[in-house]
C-alpha cells in the first residue's frame, strides 16, 4: 500500500545505514513509520510504498520498503522543505527569502530557471551555483541510495561511492562491483564481495579473483611493502576467496599480463609488484645512481676556513662528523645525514645553507609535511615547502601530477630535504623526477623513526645499499644533554630504560595501574595539571599520542572525553555531525587523507594574500567557523591558511586532541603526553615509543605501567617490510661502473 504525509519528526535514525524511525502526519491522522531513509527530514511531504504491521510493544506502523519526496505545494510548505537541511546553501533564513520573492514558483525557479534565484538578497554567484549543484544532487543520490540500500551498502559507503561516480554510479556497480573496492577509499573487497554475490556474480568469476588478488597487493602495500612473494599472495588470496589456487596462478599471470602486476624471480623465488610500485623502485634506484655519480668541479672556496667562520660567528664548535656531512654535502651530488634528536642536524643545514649563500649557489628547502616543512622554515631563516608544493602539484583529467619534472627540473644548486623518514617510495619517485643530476641533494633524518605511512622502505634503503655518502650522527651535544627529552630518546633507542622524573627536567612518568586511573590522569593533566603549574595552552600545546585507534586508551573514546571537558556543549557555538563524531567551532582536528584539490588561502585583515590546493594526510588545524545555513565547517591549518570544507566532505576530517603515532611523524608539540598500557606486541615497539617521545619539544609524561614501558623498549620488533630499493640501486651501480 502507499500513504503520503508530512514528516513531523525523526525518532531514531541510525547514521550509519539509515535506519529511520519516525512520525508522519497524514490526511487519516499520525502513524509511526519505520525503514531505510537517511534523507528524510522534518516537515518534508513523503510518499511511502509498504505495509501495516503491528509490534509487540510500539503497536502498529508502517514499515516502508520505498520512499519517495512529493514536492510540498503550499507557502509554509516549501519553505519548510527549503530550509530543513536538504540543500545545504539553504537554510531558514535564504529559504524565507526564496519563498517571499517567488513564492509558489519557488521549487520550478529553483530547477528551471536558477538564474533568477540572483533575484534574492545575498545569493551571488558562489552561493548561486553551490544551491544548484546541491538541488541537484539531492535529486540523483536519493535514486542512487534506494539501488544501493538493496545490496546492504551502510550511508557513508553509498555518500562515498556517489562522490566518486556520480551519475554513473548505478551502472558501474552493476557492471562490475568489485570496482569499489579499488576505486572507493574506506570500501574493502569484503563490502565489493557482498555486492556481487547478492548480484549472483560466479565466485570463480575472473572479476572476483583478479580483484581479490588486488586487494590483498593493496592491503599490503598500505602495510608499507611494495612487493609479495607469489606464494604468500596466493595463500593469502586463497584464504579470502576460498578460492582454487590453480584459478588464483591463472589471476595473477593475466594480471601481469595486463601490466597490474610484474613478476620478478630472484634467489628461487618469484616477487609479484604491484605495477606503480614496481616501476617507482625502479625509477628511484636509476636516479639515485645518476646524482650521486656526478663529479663536480673543485669549489673556489675554502671549506675549512668556511666552517670556521661559521664557528667563530656563531660562537659553536663543530664535531667531526659534522664537518665532514657539511663538507661531503658540497662535494657529492647525493648523500644521507641521519641521525637521532640533539646531535645537530639543523645546525649541519644552516651551515651548508650560509656556506652556499657564501657561493651565490641557489638553496632550495622541503620536507614531507606542512608543519615539518614550517618548523624547517622557522629553524632556517629560509623558506620551506612541502614536497608537494615544491613539485607544483596539478590535476590533468581528474589525475594528479607534478608540474615539476624531467623536463621542467627545480631550479636549485642544492635542495635539502628534512624528515626523510617520512617519504614513501611513490613521492620520492615524483621527487627524483624532478632533480636533474648536477643538482646536490641531501635527505636528512632519522632513520630509527617509525618508517613512511604508504609502501616503500626508502631512506633505510638508500642506507643499507651501501652505495652513497651516509653520515651518521651519534653524539649529543652539551646543550642537548641538559633535556631528559633527548637523552631519553637515545637510551630508549639502545635498548636501556629512561631516567625518570627528576626534578626540574622534561621527562615525567606518572605510575597508574588500570586504564581508568589512566583516563582521569590524563584529563587531568590537560585541562588542569599541566596548564596551571607551565602554563601550557591545553588546546594548542599538549598532544596525547597512542599507539592505538580503539579501546578505552585508542584515539577515538580518548578525543571524545578531551572534548567534552576542553570544548563542551555550548550555547552560541555551533556544531556538525558527522556520523558517531561531534564537531565544534574550536575543536583541533586531523586531516585524513590527501586532499590534493582542497583549496586553502591566507587571509592577512581579510584580504587574500596567498592561496593554494592540497590538505594532507596528518595535518592539525581548528575549527573556526560551522555555518549550518550554507552547509560549510572552516578550519585554519599552519595558523595561517584557511579551508573550506562542505558538509559532504566532512569524513575528511577527525578530532586531533589525541592521534596515533603514526600519525605525529614530522610534526612537532609542545608538550607530548601518552598513555602507556597493555596492547598488541606489534604496536608495543621500542620505534613506537622513540617515535613519539622525540616529537615532544618541551615536555614529554608518560602515564600507565613502567612494566608496559621496558616491554616496549625490549621489544625490537620492526615489521618486516617487502622492498626491493637497496638490492635495485646496487643494480644499477655495477650497470653504471660496467
Amino acid at each position: 500500500m502507499v500513504i503520503e504525509g508530512i514528516v513531523e519528526e525523526i525518532i531514531f535514525r541510525n547514521e550509519t545505514n539509515g535506519y529511520t524511525v519516525g512520525r508522519l502526519n497524514t490526511s487519516d491522522g499520525d502513524i509511526t513509520i519505520v525503514g531505510y531513509a537517511p534523507f528524510i527530514n522534518i516537515e518534508e511531504n513523503v510518499s511511502l510504498e509498504g505495509d501495516l504491521i503491528f509490534h509487540d510493544k510500539y503497536g502498529e506502523q508502517f514499515s516502508f520498503t520505498s520512499i519517495k519526496t512529493v514536492l510540498p505545494s503550499t507557502l509554509k510548505g516549501i519553505e519548510n522543505y527549503l530550509s530543513s537541511g536538504l540543500i545545504p546553501s539553504i537554510g531558514p533564513k535564504t529559504a524565507k527569502k526564496i519563498v517571499d520573492r517567488f513564492g509558489l514558483d519557488s521549487l520550478d525557479i529553483i530547477q528551471y530557471n536558477p538564474e533568477r534565484l540572483k533575484e534574492v538578497e545575498g545569493i551571488g554567484d558562489k552561493k548561486l551555483k553551490r544551491i544548484v549543484e546541491a538541488y541537484d544532487e539531492q535529486r540523483e543520490i536519493r535514486d542512487i541510495m534506494v539501488y544501493l540500500q538493496q545490496y546492504d551498502i551502510s550511508i557513508n559507503n553509498g555518500i562515498k561511492i556517489y562522490k566518486k561516480y556520480g551519475t554513473e554510479t548505478i551502472k558501474v556497480v552493476s557492471e562490475n562491483p568489485y570496482r569499489l573496492s579499488e576505486d572507493v577509499h574506506g570500501i574493502g573487497f569484503k563490502t565489493a564481495d557482498n555486492i556481487a554475490k547478492k548480484m549472483g556474480v560466479n565466485p570463480d568469476s575472473p572479476y572476483r579473483i583478479e580483484a581479490g588478488l588486488k586487494f590483498v597487493m593493496m592491503e599490503c602495500a598500505s602495510e608499507g611493502h611494495c612487493y609479495l612473494p607469489k606464494e604468500e599472495l596466493i595463500n593469502k588470496t586463497s584464504k579470502l576467496l576460498d578460492a582454487d589456487v590453480e584459478k588464483l596462478e591463472d589471476g595473477v599471470r593475466e594480471l601481469a599480463l595486463k601490466n597490474n602486476f610484474y613478476l620478478i624471480n630472484k634467489d628461487n623465488q618469484i616477487d609479484v609488484y604491484y605495477a606503480p610500485y614496481h616501476l617507482a623502485e625502479n625509477n628511484v634506484a636509476r636516479k639515485v645512481v645518476d646524482l650521486a655519480g656526478v663529479d663536480f668541479d673543485e669549489l673556489d672556496i675554502d671549506i675549512d676556513k668556511e666552517i670556521e667562520n661559521i664557528e667563530i660567528e656563531s660562537n659553536i664548535t663543530f664535531a667531526d662528523k659534522q664537518k665532514l656531512a657539511i663538507k661531503e654535502s658540497l662535494e657529492n651530488g647525493m648523500m644521507v645525514i641521519t641521525g637521532g634528536p640533539g646531535t645537530g642536524k639543523t645546525t649541519i643545514i644552516n651551515a651548508i645553507i650560509t656556506i652556499c649563500d657564501n657561493l651565490s649557489l641557489e638553496v632550495v628547502l622541503a620536507a614531507p609535511t606542512g608543519r615539518a616543512a614550517k618548523r624547517m622554515s622557522e629553524t632556517t631563516g629560509k623558506e620551506a615547502k612541502t614536497i608537494h608544493r615544491l613539485l607544483e602539484m596539478s590535476f590533468i583529467e581528474e589525475e594528479l601530477g607534478f608540474t615539476r619534472d624531467e623536463e621542467s627540473p627545480i631550479e636549485a644548486d642544492l635542495v635539502i630535504i628534512d624528515e626523510a623518514s617520512m617519504i614513501d617510495i611513490l613521492l620520492m619517485n615524483n621527487l627524483l623526477k624532478a632533480i636533474n643530476p648536477g643538482t646536490r641533494l641531501i635527505l636528512v633524518g632519522d632513520v630509527d623513526q617509525l618508517p613512511s605511512v604508504g609502501p616503500g622502505n626508502v631512506l633505510k634503503d638508500i642506507i643499507s645499499s651501501g652505495s652513497i655518502k651516509v653520515v651518521v650522527l651519534d653524539e649529543i651535544f652539551r646543550q642537548a644533554e641538559e633535556s631528559m627529552i633527548i637523552v631519553n630518546a637515545h637510551r630508549i633507542n639502545k635498548g636501556l630504560g629512561p631516567i625518570l622524573n627528576e626534578k626540574n627536567k622534561d621527562f615525567f612518568f606518572i605510575s597508574q595501574n588500570n586504564s581508568n586511573f589512566i583516563l582521569q590522569t590524563l584529563m587531568d593533566l590537560i585541562k588542569t595539571r599541566l596548564p596551571q603549574f607551565y602554563g601550557f595552552d591545553s588546546q594548542k600545546d599538549i598532544q596525547i599520542l597512542t599507539p592505538m585507534k580503539k579501546g578505552e586508551l585508542g584515539i577515538i573514546s580518548l578525543n571524545k572525553e578531551i572534548q567534552q571537558i576542553l570544548n563542551p556543549k555550548s550555547k552560541g557555538r555551533n556544531e556538525k555531525q558527522v556520523g558517531s563524531e561531534i564537531f565544534r567551532v574550536g575543536d583541533k582536528v586531523m586531516q585524513i587523507k590527501n586532499n590534493y584539490k582542497l583549496e586553502w588561502k591566507i587571509l592577512h585583515s581579510g584580504i587574500e594574500i596567498d592561496k593554494g590546493e592540497g590538505v594532507f594526510n596528518g595535518d592539525i588545524g581548528y575549527i573556526i567557523d560551522i555555518d549550518n545555513e550554507e552547509g560549510i565547517l572552516k578550519v585554519i591549518f599552519d595558523e595561517e591558511k584557511e579551508v573550506e570544507y562542505d558538509f559532504k566532505q566532512l569524513d575528511e576530517l577527525r578530532l586531533a586532541y589525541a592521534t596515533t603515532v603514526h600519525k605525529s611523524q614530522g610534526s612537532e608539540f609542545p608538550v607530548v603526553i601518552m598513555p602507556i598500557s597493555s596492547g598488541p606486541p606489534m604496536l608495543l615497539t621500542r620505534n613506537l615509543l622513540y617515535t613519539a617521545i622525540t616529537r615532544a619539544r618541551s615536555l614529554v609524561v608518560l602515564v600507565g605501567e613502567e612494566r608496559y614501558m621496558y616491554m616496549m623498549i625490549k621489544n625490537n620488533l620492526i615489521a618486516k617490510r617487502y622492498s626491493s630499493l637497496d638490492r635495485k640501486i646496487k643494480e644499477y651501480l655495477n650497470l653504471f661502473l660496467d
